[in-house]
Formats: C-alpha cells, structure tokens, sequence
C-alpha cells in the first residue's frame, strides 16, 4: 500500500493543497482531519473538477467540495468485507477508522488493478498538416517531431501504455507512411496499434467513424500535437460516473483586454472596466465518447468535433465538461514546439 499518510490534509487545506496531496501520494484521494486526526472528510479528483466548473479557483477552501459524509471502513473489518464495501458502492478507496471516528488508515483496491490493462480504445488524430509548424513540417508529419529524444506522437502513447491502455487506433493523412514505418503494428511499444486512413480530411468526428467496428465501451479521442500529464483513467472514471455520451476537456483560459470596457444600454454608459480579464473554458482537444456515439458516425462524413457536439447538445443528450488542471500545451506553432521542449522533464 502506497503511503497514505501522505494524502493528509489538516489546517482548513485549499483546493490546490488537497490537488496536490492526490498528486503527491498517487492515491486519488486527499483525507482532511482536525487536529485529532479525526476524519472531516474527502476530496477525490472529481470533487476538485466538478468545484472548478462551479467556478470555484484553486485558493478556494477545500471545504467547499469536500464529502464531508464519506463511506468509511470500520477498524476490525475483515480485506472480504472492505473490498464488497468498495465493489457495492463503486469505490477505489475507503478511510479506515476506530470507534472514535480517528483516521487510521486507507483500505484501497488499487492493489487488485494496478497495472491491470484497460480495454477501453483509444483514437489518436496524426493526420494533420501542421502548416503553421513549416518549414519543419515540410517532410514531416507534426506527430513525429521530436521533443527531447521522442517523437510527440510515441511520447503520448506511452503516457497511455503507463496507465494500463493498449488498444490504439491512429488517424493518419499527410506523410502516413513515416507514421506507419515508425510505429508498425505496436508491439516495440507495448501496445497494438492500428491506423485509420483519411484518403481526404473527415474532422476528428469524421476519422473516428473510420473505426472498423462499434467500440464496446467508451473510448478515448485525442489530437495528436498535444502534451499533458492527466491521468487518462480518471478521464474515463468521470465519463462514467456522470453517465455522458460526450465528456470534453476543457482548460480555463484568462485573456486581459487591453482597453477600457464601456457597458452601455440604451446609448448610455453605465460603467466602465479598465483593461478587464476575460475568463473562459477552452477545448483542450481531449474526449471520451460512448458507444451510442459511434453509431451517428458514417465513413466517409466530415465531422468536425464542436459540430457533433452541437448536434448531441441539441438533442438533449449529455455532454459533460473535464476541467484540466495538469500540464497541457497544444502544439500547433513553432513557439509551441520550442516550449514543450524546454518543458519536457514535466511531462516525463
């Protein structure tokens, strides 16, 4: 069992302290007790996301989406009858606690999983023309320029081998052949992998009704110039739980205007802000998709991905929101590439 110690929070934590102590301790909980190590309560990755989307920033007090009515394991139980406490409610994690309430450890089932594969599939977008990355991209397809001693495109997949997924599909376009050369069928990768050919531009939405069968289960759609360090499972994990049948990452985006704003109704001014922030959620080029999805998507049709989602919001289907709090970066300028190389000991 991993330290679980180290998911301890004490002292009115923020929302940043309690992401950090889930990062730090691997764990995917942070436990807040009081001076007495008496359990106040839990904050889980998705508490922290779903705070977020709420508004909320990282100063903000954990306590504002803490469980503060958390499941809890009783001091005496037998492994049998915390893992069927996990299994009933659908947990990883369980505090354990005396009869006082005092927290004295952590049951988890991360050990019965750890490793495990996924067999959730996972489509990455390499068909690009990266036009904005010439001239490098000239012989090159943007997957395949190098950050530190890897090409982009290898380093994304082994974040995902890392985290137990194995089935890839690879859209591929401008230069396939250099993409197919490198990473064959998978196996020097720990991964199998097969390719999606775009003999024209079909969208991200497009590409993926290339699959050759109905995905059973969700599936993970990622464009191919992207970096970042988000845990692909916890993705999934908030897909389901919030029963979607698209779930976008999004990042917070602050944008400074660099005038004077005039609000004015009726040919009159009512106020005016000086050089305001505007803040906003971006896509960050990320998605799970269930099923259900894949069975609007014909071969062939262009789809671009805000233009299926449009079409599932007005169908009063649910399409969620994954803030992301990790490192992130969408390299599509020579800037870009410069950053994520100086940058690349954060992604690992």
């Amino acid at each position: 069992m991993k330290n679980w110690r180290s998911a301890i929070l004490t002292n009115n934590p923020t929302i940043r302290q309690a992401m950090q102590a889930i990062d730090q301790s691997s764990l995917q909980i942070a436990l807040v007790v009081d001076g007495n190590d008496h359990l106040l309560g839990t904050v889980t990755d998705g508490d922290i996301r779903r705070g977020l989307l709420r508004g909320l920033d990282l100063d903000s007090p954990a306590a504002q989406v803490m469980n503060v009515k958390p499941k809890v394991a009783r001091q005496g139980m037998s492994r049998a009858e915390f893992i069927e406490l996990l299994r009933r409610y659908e947990l990883h994690h369980l505090p354990l606690v005396d009869e006082t309430g005092r927290l004295v450890g952590l049951e988890s089932d991360v050990e019965l999983y750890e490793g495990a594969e996924k067999d959730n599939w996972v489509v990455l977008m390499a068909g690009g023309l990266g036009q904005r990355l010439r001239p490098l991209t000239e012989d090159m397809p943007k997957p395949l320029l190098p950050v530190g001693d890897r090409p982009l495109l290898e380093i994304i997949i082994n974040r995902f081998t890392a985290q137990g997924f194995r089935k890839f599909f690879i859209s591929v376009n401008y230069r396939a052949d250099l993409v197919e050369a490198h990473f064959g069928d998978g196996a020097k990768f720990g991964a199998e992998i097969r390719y999606l050919r775009e003999d024209q531009p079909l969208g991200t939405g497009g590409a993926v009704g290339l699959l050759p069968e109905r995905p059973s289960l969700p599936f993970v759609v990622m464009n191919g110039d992207l970096l970042t360090t988000i845990n692909f499972e916890s993705l999934v994990d908030f897909h389901q739980q919030h029963e979607a049948d698209l779930t976008l990452c999004v990042r917070r985006y602050s944008h400074q205007i660099p005038y004077g704003v005039a609000e004015i109704q009726g040919g009159e001014v009512m106020s005016i802000v000086e050089k305001p922030n505007h803040e906003c959620f971006i896509s960050g080029g990320i998605y799970v998709l269930s099923p259900a999805v894949f069975d609007r998507l014909q071969p062939q049709r262009r789809v671009d991905m805000p233009d299926l989602m449009r079409e599932l919001i007005a169908e009063k289907r649910r399409v969620t929101a994954f803030p992301v709090t990790e490192y992130w970066i969408d390299i599509g300028r020579i800037e870009d590439l410069e950053r994520a190389r100086q940058e690349i000991d954060l992604v690992g």
